[in-house]
């Protein structure tokens, strides 16, 4: 594996958190214990946490020069091509500007048929939001992370359930991960079974900020640090917490 990064590109934003004693109920005022500002964003939070796991990784994104700023367009295919793609064994997508996004992956396909197997770069996407344009990210991934939020949209009442129904979209061979909140996650291969992990939430919750970015850097992490392949009869997942 040498020394190759894990590549997440994606959003990185300004978190403004405002800490009280309780929730709060609507309509009504609630004093503010304190309250931070910290780095958050998708890809950024999962490569937080690919790091903290001992992972080499790297972050693409829109930076701004200050706390506030406008005008940040996300990551596009021209800014992707100056990327050393021989720097890196996996990459991964936040779902954003899909247009473009198609386009980078396609560059690392063209990259990866001309390499032998062990040096190809496995590419996994997230889609999160429930946007069309989205959806054609679904049949360009080795590892394929799908929202709950989109499989109800696509009227699916369960994780399984949406692995079953959406699997038909992804590329041969390719693995997709359906995380169900306090129900767990299933994952699914080219063989068809469905794997599943239980939920096993902290004694106390305080709250799921970054939940969904901590659970896609373990997938990725897993098999990324064994050498293994996405996409294969052996998926691993994370207890779910």
């Amino acid at each position: 594996m040498g020394d190759k990064k894990i590549l997440s590109i994606g959003l990185v934003c300004l978190d403004i958190i405002n800490v009280v004693d309780k929730y709060p109920e609507e309509d009504t005022d609630t004093r503010c214990l304190s309250q931070r500002w910290q780095r958050g964003g998708n890809a950024s939070n999962t490569c937080t946490v690919l790091s903290l796991l001992g992972a080499p990784c790297a972050f693409m994104g829109s930076l701004a020069p200050g706390p506030v700023a406008e005008n940040l367009p996300d990551v596009s295919v021209e800014d992707f091509s100056k990327v050393d793609l021989s720097q890196y064994k996996w990459i991964h997508w936040e779902g954003r500007n899909a247009d473009e996004q198609v386009k980078m992956i396609e560059r690392v396909r063209e990259y990866n048929s001309k390499q032998e197997e062990k040096n190809r770069i496995t590419i996994s996407v997230e889609i999160e939001k429930t946007r069309e344009p989205l959806y054609q990210l679904f049949p360009l991934g080795d590892l394929v992370f799908v929202s709950k939020d989109v499989a109800q949209h696509f009227g699916f009442t369960s994780a399984s359930a949406a692995l079953k129904g959406i699997y038909g979209r992804l590329r041969k061979g390719a693995t997709l991960i359906c995380a169900w909140a306090e129900k767990g996650a299933d994952a699914m291969g080219p063989d068809g079974v469905i794997i599943h992990s239980d939920a096993f939430p902290p004694e106390k919750l305080v709250d799921t900020l970054g939940a969904g970015d901590t659970f896609n850097a373990f997938c990725d992490i897993f098999p990324f640090k064994r050498g293994q392949p996405t996409g294969c009869s052996h998926i691993w997942l994370p207890d779910c917490g």
